[in-house]
């Protein structure tokens, strides 16, 4: 049974730094895509950042570019977002997915990941 299990979340302050982390169990697969989403209230699911372990690329939303940094343990089997000078417009839920393959550029689309998390609330006040 594969889980993904994020966590990390919680409130602060606008200018601040959170880390996240996705917790990876029963997923077996020689490539994989593991990717996070975010959803605020009243929006649709968006991509913000992901790595593939084919090559170890990594990529992310324009609105994040330059903020958060993607990583993972692979001893672990965690992935983290650390997320830096955070403003209100970040604020969401959280996601972490993970499907098998070779993602390119159809990384940011949530059709393509199998397994989700139950997510984790980031909330930024200004």
């Amino acid at each position: 049974q594969v889980q993904l299990v994020e966590s990390g979340g919680g409130l602060v302050q606008a200018g601040s730094s959170l880390r996240l982390s996705c917790g990876v169990s029963g997923f077996s697969s020689n490539y994989y895509a593991i990717g996070w989403f975010r959803q605020a209230p009243g929006k649709e699911r968006e991509a913000v950042s992901y790595f593939r372990s084919f090559d170890g690329r990594t990529d992310y939303a324009d609105s994040v570019k330059g903020r958060f940094t993607i990583s993972r343990d692979n001893a672990q089997k965690t992935v983290f977002l650390q997320m830096s000078t955070l403003k209100a417009e970040d604020t969401a839920v959280y996601y972490c997915a993970v499907a098998a393959g070779t993602f390119g550029t159809t990384w940011a689309d949530p059709l393509e990941y199998e397994y989700w998390g139950q997510g984790t609330q980031v909330t930024v006040s200004s």
